[in-house]
């Protein structure tokens, strides 16, 4: 495959996978379709098809795209941070706070969608396992895996509709797991 044939399969897999993103946002879970990104696309069934065989493939590619955008998102935060769990922690606040109102719709829908999926949801859990993994270190025991699954379950219940906090309610609550965050200390006799 010459390099220009690349370009234009990682295009169109790329045109393909914005359009789900915008039929997803626009119908729900229930909404995404073959048909229905492919004519947001512009593009055949078997166009979309050739490219993701099922709707399940496409689910999968969108949970891989946004799980990269949330790696990437935390990882700028990270770099800017001393390393450690401290560092590991401020930086998903920081992200997290950055884009806490972002695109709830869109995130809520591809939730739905990965739920009916099991394989969809395991890159979820990787995520999940290997934060915690890095936040082992943090002490006092637990205190990393406690701050994590707070700041998940603030971005979580605002994804799933529990509850739409803004403003200064969500400010003060990012305050707090901020300053929990700057809080952990790796145990001691452990590398950060």
């Amino acid at each position: 495959m010459t390099e220009r044939t690349r370009s234009r399969r990682d295009d169109r897999a790329e045109t393909i996978l914005d359009a789900a993103s915008a039929v997803l946002r626009r119908g729900g879970s229930r909404g995404l379709t073959i048909d229905a990104v492919a004519a947001q696309a512009g593009l055949s069934k078997g166009g979309v098809l050739h490219h993701y065989a099922s709707k399940d493939a496409l689910i999968l590619a969108l949970v891989a795209r946004k799980l990269a955008e949330l790696r990437a998102g935390i990882a700028a935060c990270e770099a800017a941070r001393e390393p450690g769990p401290s560092g590991l922690a401020l930086a998903m606040v920081t992200h997290l706070r950055e884009a806490y109102c972002e695109d709830d719709e869109f995130s809520r829908a591809l939730l739905l969608a990965a739920a009916e999926n099991p394989e969809a949801l395991a890159g979820y859990r990787a995520f999940v396992a290997e934060r915690l993994e890095r936040l082992e270190a943090a002490d006092p025991p637990g205190a990393g895996a406690a701050l994590f699954f707070a700041v998940l379950g603030l971005v979580m219940g605002r994804t799933l509709g529990f509850h739409d906090l803004e403003g200064a309610q969500a400010e003060a609550l990012f305050g707090a797991l901020e300053r929990a965050a700057r809080a952990l200390a790796p145990e001691s006799g452990t590398d950060a």
